[in-house]
């Protein structure tokens, strides 16, 4: 049987409107003629002209947040602790048999943008689906965010995962989720208004602070969800190992036989 891979992660670049203004990517582009004269340098007595078509390298500089582009959140981002009480483990500790399981993906495109999914919504969408959740599956929400990806009002696109959905995946053995929104929680401006229609402060960021509770990570801004059965995938997500960090960056991938 042929083997499909579908890429699941966004490109960094310059000027998609991809991340706040706070956090926006920065990537510098030297191209193999503005980089000739240091490659030359390197080689005392060489002329520009000797080399081969007169070309060095080509190499980039980039200034980013471990937490642009696709990437994979590890339980210190959302708190200092995790498992009631244990220190919460950073990105070069997360264990790499979490990264690569089987997948399966709620499609909550039609809940707004700012709602806040619930264990009921959770429920509802397994058995609409007529799945039964393992230890480790890797859970993948779609939602409307997908779709408005390098558009102005993408990071305010999308519904979030409360703290009930969240507990509900994860007592039953998750320990990696992802959604195609900026943010595993509702937008910000969303719950902000909500925090300011209650007072109740708990509210805020309630899925990561989940975390606390069980450790977990997540992928954020994941991409192409809606090319995904809704079972019957592996999904590949290695984060990239920088020490003692919250976040790292991934080339999430679904494989599909």
């Amino acid at each position: 049987m042929a083997r499909r891979l579908v890429d699941l992660s966004i490109a960094l670049e310059n000027d998609v409107p991809a991340d706040p203004a706070f956090q926006k990517v920065a990537i510098t582009y030297q191209n193999h003629r503005q980089s000739a004269p240091l490659v030359a340098s390197l080689f005392p007595g060489l002329a520009v002209a000797e080399l081969p078509d007169g070309e060095g390298w080509a190499v980039e500089s980039v200034a980013i947040s471990t937490h642009n582009g696709t990437h994979l959140d590890a339980p210190y981002h959302f708190h200092s602790t995790m498992n009631c009480g244990e220190r919460a483990i950073t990105i070069d500790e997360v264990p790499l048999d979490w990264c690569y399981q089987p997948g399966v993906k709620l499609d909550f495109r039609h809940l707004p943008d700012g709602y806040v999914a619930t264990e009921d919504d959770v429920a509802a969408e397994l058995s609409r689906i007529e799945y039964v959740l393992r230890p480790l599956d890797i859970v993948l929400v779609n939602t409307s965010a997908g779709a408005r990806y390098g558009q102005e009002d993408y990071v305010s696109s999308g519904c979030g995962m409360g703290y009930g959905a969240t507990m509900f995946l994860l007592r039953q053995g998750v320990r990696l989720t992802g959604t195609d929104g900026w943010s595993w929680d509702a937008p910000f401006v969303h719950t902000a208004r909500r925090y300011q229609e209650t007072g109740d402060a708990s509210l805020i960021w309630e899925g990561h602070k989940a975390g606390r509770h069980v450790g977990y990570c997540h992928l954020e801004k994941l991409h192409n969800l809606d090319q995904l059965p809704t079972s019957g995938f592996l999904v590949c997500c290695f984060p990239v190992k920088i020490r003692a960090a919250s976040a790292g960056w991934t080339r999430a991938v679904a494989i599909l036989d």
